[in-house]
């Protein structure tokens, strides 16, 4: 049996599971994996920092629909992934971290560049392993990758001392991976879906709340199925943004605390609320208590830790959002017969538009955007920004899924990396961050990485000098007393992306963006707009108590 080093053991391992790019950054622990990778066939991406590599692999992870990956050296490398880990963490985001670790000698004795980076991501991770020998790699890898992308999807990291990766034994690529009690559901209970479907069938009111589990199941045919078969809304979370076309009949936007007024009225007068792939996160339920008593809810969801987490419901089912909708699909359509569902109107309301004036805002510049009709994935960062884009990009031509945030973590920073990362997901297609001054810097950076590696796309700045979601904050709760949310005006963010050989130009009126956005999409690298705020405008609060 031929013998090989654990460095190509991992490298063999991650081109059998189809990895053609990954993400990451060389250090001292896992140079021995470095120096094999410029020989192999899979493409690496220096970024210019751990935590660019970690969202890349993320926003790859989203925009592709397989397993991202990102490597980093042990300690501060290491460390340096763990926020864009909980990132995908939270929103079920399958990425694979492999972090170089000191050598097996020296592992307890506080060395350089030494952390237990096992222990520190145990509650961010769907799985994590420590691997002390080059024969445990490649079945290893190849549990990490079926973990990542099985049952709900989530990052999982492997850590490999240095002496492991430079270790050879003999290699069988033909080796069996078990996981011994991990047996995700994927079918639904018969039983369940049943009552599920008599439940909405004779429901005078149904509304669907879709979520990201949507997206990830791919369930956006079944799901549009069974709107029309109830004449139901859907709504969306935030991470369900995309999930059916934006200009789909029944679609009336989204739900919670900054959703659409037309989605919260819905929600209101339902009697009957099916949530798929939707975990009544804090954002979109506001109070659980007032929440649940709004109707009789259904709760479809692969992950059973999030059944009644917080909302209890009257019909739970745990498995594969797809798999569960073409059930009840089906039954509707012939046991429940025609007589159980009673057609009805489309709804009249439809996602709002923004129709107002003045100086420059984020919400007219975000309207601008959705009404050019592009079919570009769309990526944002956290703040104001991100709520403006959920509430009016609605181009018709978004692509199904990818509409591309941090909903769980609201992570700063995510923006640009994830954007670089979809890209080359899809090098055909334009990619398009929407993002605010606070959180680009926060990792711009990436800029860089995009001339570097020749990863073109179009950056919206919406700059308005603050941090205008703690803005906001401060406007509503804290008697408008700014504390440290404002950026002085000296960046120029046009002359950073010059800076790192891209291009730029800076807008100062809702006239100029299309001309800009013209330019940016027919450049052939990043291009940076760089749009400056003079309006302070809010977004609305909504509420399920008027």
């Amino acid at each position: 049996m031929k013998k090989m080093c654990g460095a190509d053991i991992l490298i063999q391992a991650l081109l059998s599971e189809g990895v053609t790019v990954a993400f990451g950054y060389p250090g001292g622990a896992i140079l021995p994996l470095y120096d094999r990778l410029c020989n192999c066939p899979i493409r690496h991406i220096l970024v210019r920092h751990e935590q660019g590599a970690a969202h890349m692999a993320d926003g790859y992870a989203r925009a592709s629909g397989s397993v991202g990956v990102a490597i980093a050296t042990s300690g501060p490398g290491s460390t340096n992934l763990v926020t864009g880990l909980a990132t995908a963490y939270l929103d079920s985001s399958p990425v694979v971290a492999i972090t170089g670790q000191v050598e097996r000698r020296f592992i307890g004795t506080d060395a350089f560049q030494e952390v237990d980076i096992v222990g520190i991501t145990i509650p961010i991770t769907k799985h994590n392993e420590h691997i002390l020998s080059a024969g445990d790699i490649y079945a290893a890898v190849k549990r990490a990758f079926y973990l990542a992308r099985s049952g709900r999807p989530g990052p999982v990291l492997l850590d490999i001392p240095k002496d492991v990766l430079m270790e050879e034994c003999p290699f069988d690529p033909r080796q069996e991976v078990a996981i011994e009690g991990y047996n995700p559901i994927t079918e639904g209970h018969g039983g369940q879906i049943k009552r599920a479907a008599k439940l909405l069938g004779q429901a005078k009111s149904p509304v669907i709340v879709a979520g990201g589990g949507v997206i990830r199941s791919r369930a956006t045919e079944e799901l549009i199925r069974l709107s029309r078969l109830l004449g139901a809304p859907i709504l969306t979370t935030l991470m369900g943004k995309s999930a059916v076309p934006q200009d789909f009949e029944y679609y009336l936007g989204m739900i919670g605390m900054h959703g659409s007024q037309a989605a919260v009225r819905t929600l209101q007068n339902a009697d009957v609320i099916a949530a798929v792939g939707a975990r009544f996160g804090d954002r979109a339920v506001l109070s659980y208590k007032k929440f649940e008593k709004l109707a009789r809810f259904i709760q479809i969801d692969i992950d059973p830790a999030e059944i009644e987490k917080t909302v209890e419901v009257d019909i739970p089912i745990v498995g594969d959002a797809n798999r569960i909708l073409t059930e009840i699909n089906n039954r509707l359509a012939t046991e429940e017969g025609e007589a159980a569902v009673v057609p009805k109107a489309v709804p009249r309301a439809r996602p709002e538009r923004y129709e107002g004036s003045g100086p420059l805002s984020i919400p007219a510049v975000v309207q601008t955007l959705s009404d050019r009709g592009g079919d570009c994935i769309v990526v944002t960062d956290v703040g104001r920004h991100q709520i403006w884009a959920a509430k009016y990009y609605s181009s018709p031509n978004l692509p199904v899924g990818l509409f591309i945030t941090s909903g769980g973590l609201g992570t700063m920073g995510f923006g640009l990396p994830a954007a670089l990362g979809a890209k080359l997901a899809h090098p055909e297609r334009q990619v398009v961050l929407i993002t605010g001054d606070g959180s680009f810097l926060m990792n711009i950076q990436e800029l860089a990485t995009s001339g570097h590696h020749d990863i073109p796309i179009l950056v919206v700045v919406m700059n308005d000098h603050h941090l205008g979601m703690i803005r906001q904050l401060q406007d509503a709760f804290y008697k408008n007393n700014y504390a440290e949310c404002t950026f002085p005006p000296g960046v120029d963010y046009v002359g950073l992306a010059r800076a790192m050989g891209l291009d730029g130009t800076r807008v100062t009126d809702i006239g100029e963006v299309n001309d800009a956005v013209d330019r940016g999409l027919s450049s052939k690298k990043t291009f940076v707009i760089e749009c400056i705020i003079e309006s302070q405008e809010n977004i609305p609060y909504q509420s399920y108590d008027e």
